[in-house]
This record gives C-alpha cells, sequence and structure tokens, in this order.
C-alpha cells in the first residue's frame, strides 16, 4: 500500500521509534538532575526533552540522506523514505534545518554558553553520518553527538562547566560505543560489502569483549562521578544493578545472533533509566 507523504517524513525521523530519543534523553537527564541537585524544575525539563527529540529526528534525517547510497543495499534500511525514493534528498536537508532550527528556538531564552554549545552539538550531529566512510570507529563520534546534552545542561543551569562532567561526558561515549556496536553488529556482512566502516567491523573477533570493555568503563567513570558528589546509598546501588544488566547485555550478545544484538540495542533505554533512578535517589 502506498505510504502519505506525511508517513514518510514520520519514517524519516524515525517518529515510531523512540529509542534514539531515549538514548540521547537519559544522559542529558543525568546531567539536569545533578547539576540542579535534584529536580531542574519543568521549564529546563521540557526544553531539554523536546531538544533531544527534535536534535534525534534531525540526525536521523541527515544521516538518511548522507546513507542514500548505501542504505539500499541493507536489508534492514533498504526501505528507508530517501533511499527507496519517496523522500527526495533535498527535502531531507530541508527537514534537518528546520528541525535543528527549532531546537535552537527552543534554547533561545537560555543564556550565551548554552547557546554557543549548541552550534558544536549540531555539528558533530551533521557530520557524525559521514564518518562511517573512512573513520574505524564512527560509533565513537555518535557518542560525542549523543553528549552533548551534558555540558548544554550545566550551562544552562550554573552558567559553566564543572571539570567532572567531562567524567559524564567519556561515561557515555563509552556508552554509546557499547549499544552501538552491538546494533552494528546486525548489519555487519551487509556493511563489509558496502564497504561502510563500523565498530563491529573495527573490533572483529572481539566485539563482545570490546562492548564490555566499553560498559565496564562505563559505570566506573559513573561510579567517579558519584564518589566526587559523594552521593548517597541508593546511588550505588543503582549503578550495580545498571552492571547486572550489562553483563545480561553481554552474555545476550556472546553468540552474535542479529535478533539477539538487536534487542540488546533497544534495551539499553534501561540501563540509562537505571542510572538516571540511581542518580536522582542518590541525590
Amino acid at each position: 500500500m502506498k505510504s502519505s507523504k506525511l508517513q514518510d517524513y514520520l519514517a524519516l525521523i524515525r517518529f515510531d521509534k523512540p529509542i534514539g530519543t531515549l538514548l540521547v534523553l537519559w544522559p542529558t537527564l543525568w546531567a539536569l538532575w545533578l547539576g540542579s541537585e535534584g529536580w531542574p524544575g519543568w521549564p529546563l525539563f521540557l526544553i531539554f526533552s523536546l531538544g533531544c527529540f527534535l536534535m534525534r529526528s534531525a540526525g536521523c534525517a541527515i544521516n538518511d540522506y548522507a546513507d542514500r547510497d548505501f542504505d539500499k543495499h541493507v536489508r534492514r534500511t533498504a526501505e528507508r523514505p530517501v533511499t527507496a525514493g519517496r523522500i527526495a534528498p533535498w527535502e531531507a536537508l530541508m527537514v534537518t534545518g528546520i528541525l535543528a532550527l527549532c531546537a535552537f528556538i527552543l534554547i533561545w531564552p537560555l543564556n550565551n554558553l548554552t547557546k554557543a554549545l549548541s552550534v558544536p552539538a549540531l555539528a558533530v550531529a551533521i557530520i557524525y553520518p559521514f564518518t562511517k566512510r573512512f573513520f574505524s570507529i564512527p560509533q565513537a563520534i555518535l557518542g560525542i553527538a549523543f553528549s552533548f546534552g551534558i555540558p548544554m545542561a550545566y550551562a544552562a543551569i550554573q552558567n559553566y562547566l564543572p571539570a567532572y562532567i567531562w567524567l559524564l561526558v567519556l561515561a557515555n561515549i563509552a556508552w554509546a560505543i557499547a549499544y552501538d556496536t552491538a546494533y552494528a553488529m546486525v548489519d555487519r556482512e551487509d556493511d563489509l560489502k558496502i564497504g561502510i566502516r563500523t565498530s563491529a567491523i573495527t573490533f572483529g573477533r572481539w566485539d563482545v569483549c570490546m562492548i564490555a570493555l566499553c560498559y565496564a568503563s562505563t559505570v566506573m567513570l559513573l561510579g567517579s562521578v558519584g564518589y566526587q558528589l559523594q552521593l548517597k546509598l541508593y546511588f550505588w546501588l543503582g549503578l550495580v544493578l545498571a552492571a547486572i544488566l550489562a553483563i545480561y547485555f553481554v552474555w545476550r550478545i556472546r553468540k552474535r545472533h542479529p535478533q539477539d544484538c538487536f534487542t540488546v540495542f533497544r534495551q539499553n533505554n534501561w540501563f540509562g533509566a537505571c542510572i538516571f533512578l540511581a542518580i536522582a535517589l542518590g541525590l
């Protein structure tokens, strides 16, 4: 059945697949709660939550523009609207621009530091899809893109960036490499044929071990933040629970079955939520 133009635009921004937005949102909420030492208030909560949705949607649009000649050769992505010809490449660029503009308008009431940080945030989001052509671990660039909500949240609340937030950023980059490598394992055979570079290909037979190392790094870096901020017992209990989840994820993907890898990618939402609850209760 022929899809409507609206359905194609919604497919372009993955409106029916909120996992990407959640993976951007959780670290942003970690930072909002830590920076505010609790509830940040409705204005900041709504601005950053909607901002995460807009920027993730813009990222999906520019990703489909960048990958339009590759997606048609991958079974999972062959029916995406740009590569399938239902949306023109210029339309994908237009959607990216409109969504990025809306996100900037959203943060306009905030201070200049927050607005200044939005510029490199947008630049990394645009650059990321193209790094899959030449960079061996593009998932690290994705991690940087998904981490900009952390310094922006602190900037909005405190108007400066405490040194320890870079531990949060590194923790989120390590987490992103972990879950997006599992995601890349789903398409590894197709990516090898078309020449796309991913961490799943770069890590090769060490892929599961590297994912385990990234999860361990995430937990240790978050623990360092909790120790510096003297968070309460609930934080440590939540961090232990997150570590148990990570162990389960590594066990689940040990045989590298594509469906298991994809399921683990989606279940990382629970890891992010667990860390958020640990922070919120630990404060």
